[in-house]
């Protein structure tokens, strides 16, 4: 992030989980949250429309399969909280996971040509997952495509069971 990024304030500025509703995992699984929070803090857009009090802060907390977002002004106010069921993710995160998962196992043995179709297929799983979360986010919060996308990313990192 640069200087100017800094005075943005369309953007989140941290992202935190919620230690009481969402455990820390094995090595793997916080190895692979932490960079997920990484990139979607280091690049993003995030506006609640009708406000100019950014940048926000982000608290992820899950209770069964809701995920809230607590967004908070960088002086602590409340601005918005976000329940997001998970329900309509679970056969699309389920495909996600399967296709992570041989493609990781086809790098040790699969030709290039394989591996480059299983990955096109990550990737439009991994788009979908992002157009659903942008979908569902569209009419509190103002976020652009790759901000989408790195939110799907932490998302997936937090339904994962390594």
């Amino acid at each position: 992030m640069n200087a100017r990024d800094d005075d943005r304030r369309d953007r989140l500025s941290d992202v935190f989980l919620d230690e009481d509703t969402i455990p820390r995992g094995a090595i793997e699984a916080d190895h692979e949250r932490a960079v997920a929070i990484f990139d979607l803090v280091e690049e993003n857009t995030f506006a609640i429309p009708g406000r100019d009090d950014g940048p926000y802060t982000m608290t992820i907390s899950q209770e069964e399969s809701k995920f809230t977002f607590d967004i908070r002004t960088s002086d602590g106010e409340q601005a918005l909280s976000i329940v997001v069921s998970m329900t309509p993710f679970r056969s699309l995160l389920k495909d996600y996971f399967l296709i992570c998962e041989t493609y990781y196992s086809a790098i040790r043995t699969a030709s290039p040509r394989q591996i480059e179709a299983i990955d096109r297929e990550r990737t439009k799983l991994h788009n979908e997952g992002a157009e659903l979360i942008g979908h569902r986010l569209s009419e509190r919060v103002t976020i652009d495509q790759n901000t989408s996308r790195r939110l799907f990313t932490l998302i997936s990192t937090l339904r994962w069971k390594i």
